[in-house]
């Protein structure tokens, strides 16, 4: 991410702000006057017509943009994702997938939160080519603004792609078994978390109240007592604010409890337990992102930036483990798309498209801060493990 600066945005941008921190404020009150973070983060992120990822801005792609009327608006977004980088980040993958699809018999594949769908199309086009296509690809999308552009994106594929907005229940709401590939690129880091903040006495959850009048702020923090403690509490240091990821492991062991033969992938920024919650990292890792540039006012202009904790790999990890799921592979993004043939695909390329591939896998750039983590059941994946895994696994570190 580029240093921090800030950015003007534009009166409507402002005003469905507005319109969001009075909803919260409404919350607040019915709620008592305090809102655990998770709570709020979710009204931010996702809060209909209202919050980050449900107003139908442009928010992914290479190149910010300035506010309505400017000479860059309808061109700018806030971050960009591998997918959007490069298409070999897509034809990399396809390969992984392509091995379980082959080894467990199963045809489809299911991606959470497809963002603009150039992963979707990606994938599509590269396992056809390896002769592997897919006979349904199925798209779990919460943002109906989101769904739309996807579906502008894949209309190309016709039938063969298919959306539900949430992980769907047969008929008598009981188990529903998968058998499937299942993708999660940057679905964990947009969940919500709560906040927890130790004091050199006691920890306490941190959540959201009303900002004092004379403040210029319409939010603030406030802290009340829990029972809730980070897996390394005795790591903390007075004043450390940190946090977990309940949503997340909650998610992710219910995936683990439905799948019957497949596995699953997930490729998002974060660290092990042990270096997520290192001394030195004692203020968490939320952060928000908004034209390429980052801050932690997390409590500003709700609904017109993004807010994203890293993840936690350890507790996705053990969620996944105790739900029955068998913990296949845990790597750097650099080492997995190596592994998958990403030198190959590059043979012959152009210096703009290699450019962009280096991007992938450099350290500086995704590559050491990306990690990849995958579980399955029923596959019966050679003694090396899963293609991505052959080498520079480190599942030990977990």
């Amino acid at each position: 991410m580029l240093p921090t600066m800030p950015r003007v945005i534009d009166a409507g941008a402002a005003e469905l702000s507005a319109l969001l921190e009075e909803r919260v404020l409404q919350r607040l009150g019915e709620a008592g006057g305090w809102l655990p973070f998770d709570r709020y983060m979710a009204m931010a992120l996702y809060e209909p017509g209202l919050g980050y990822y449900a107003r139908g801005a442009a928010i992914f792609g290479a190149l910010p943009g300035g506010p309505a009327g400017a000479a860059d608006a309808g061109q700018g977004s806030d971050f960009v994702t591998a997918p959007e980088l490069s298409p070999l980040f897509g034809a990399a993958l396809a390969r992984q997938v392509a091995e379980v699809m082959r080894l467990a018999g199963v045809h489809e594949v299911i991606e959470f939160g497809a963002g603009s769908g150039a992963l979707a199309g990606q994938l599509l086009d590269a396992l056809g080519g390896l002769g592997m296509p897919v006979r349904r690809y199925t798209i779990v999308e919460l943002s109906g603004a989101l769904r739309a552009r996807q579906q502008r994106r894949l209309a190309r594929f016709g039938a063969q792609v298919q959306w539900v907005d949430v992980w769907p229940p047969d008929a008598s709401g009981g188990r529903v078994p998968v058998e499937a590939v299942v993708l999660g690129n940057e679905v964990l880091d947009a969940m919500p978390v709560k906040l927890l903040h130790w004091d050199g006495q006691a920890w306490f959850e941190r959540g959201v109240v009303a900002a004092p009048p004379g403040t210029g702020r319409a939010l603030a923090f406030g802290d009340r007592p829990t029972a809730l403690r980070p897996p390394r509490a005795g790591a903390a240091w007075p004043g450390a604010v940190v946090e977990i990821h309940p949503q997340a492991a909650a998610f992710v062991a219910t995936l683990a409890e439905r799948l019957d033969r497949g596995a699953v992938f997930l490729v998002d920024y974060g660290f092990p337990e042990a270096e997520y919650y290192h001394p030195q990292r004692h203020q968490g890792t939320l952060m928000c992102h908004r034209a390429h540039r980052s801050d932690t006012d997390t409590l500003a202009e709700p609904g017109s930036k993004d807010i994203t904790a890293h993840v936690d790999f350890t507790a996705i990890a053990l969620a996944a483990q105790e739900a029955g799921a068998e913990v296949v592979g845990y790597t750097s993004q650099a080492r997995f798309l190596l592994n998958c043939g990403l030198l190959q695909l590059l043979q012959g390329a152009d210096a703009p498209t290699t450019a962009a591939a280096q991007k992938l896998v450099t350290e500086h750039e995704m590559g050491e801060l990306f990690k990849v983590l995958a579980f399955a059941r029923g596959v019966p994946f050679p003694a090396a493990g899963p293609l991505g895994f052959t080498a520079g696994d480190r599942t030990h570190t977990l």
